[in-house]
């Protein structure tokens, strides 16, 4: 059974270089907000593999999960469960630029919670839907295009710059 892990202490592996580790973490994922709707994954935890390496000077980290992202759809606010793989790499090596360090990695103790959150924002589709065919809401009426079927019609406004015509009478 994986363990509960918001941090996980890399330095207590006690890796040579070149020695690596995987383990299988429960992972609280925290709900993101997303064009001003709030998104979660299914059950607010997730399954991942975390595999630590030990590099010469620091780690090689990489983190996979699978989720189901869920929240409303940005077409008709049903709700929308999409399937989300993510697959993230980090390099810490101290000494080596700020590029070579990892933000999620403090004196050896990796921060697993805030790297699966930013891993699966960065995954985020850029249109989070119920299905891609979903037809969205009516502008008119705001009724679920998807429920009220094809021959959901309104009148057409007469168009106001003919309003004046409307009030001439011929006697």
């Amino acid at each position: 059974m994986p363990q509960r892990a918001d941090t996980f202490d890399v330095g207590r592996l006690g890796l040579a270089a070149g020695e690596g580790r995987r383990f299988t973490l429960d992972v609280a994922i925290e709900p993101l907000t997303f064009g001003g709707e709030t998104y979660a994954a299914a059950g607010g935890f997730v399954t991942a593999t975390l595999d630590a390496e030990r590099t010469t000077r620091g780690f090689a980290l990489r983190l996979r999960y699978e989720t189901t992202l869920e929240g409303p759809c940005m077409r008709c606010l049903e709700v929308a469960r999409r399937p989300v793989a993510i697959d993230a790499r980090e390099i810490d090596q101290p000494g080596g630029g700020e590029e070579l360090r990892s933000p999620y990695l403090q004196d050896e103790l990796l921060d697993v919670a805030s790297w699966a959150r930013d891993a699966l924002a960065l995954e985020l589709p850029h249109r989070i839907v119920c299905s891609e065919e979903c037809r969205g809401l009516c502008p008119e009426c705001g009724a679920n295009l998807n429920q009220v079927g094809p021959d959901h019609r309104h009148e057409r406004a007469p168009d106001p710059r003919w309003a004046v015509l409307r009030e001439l009478r011929f006697d």
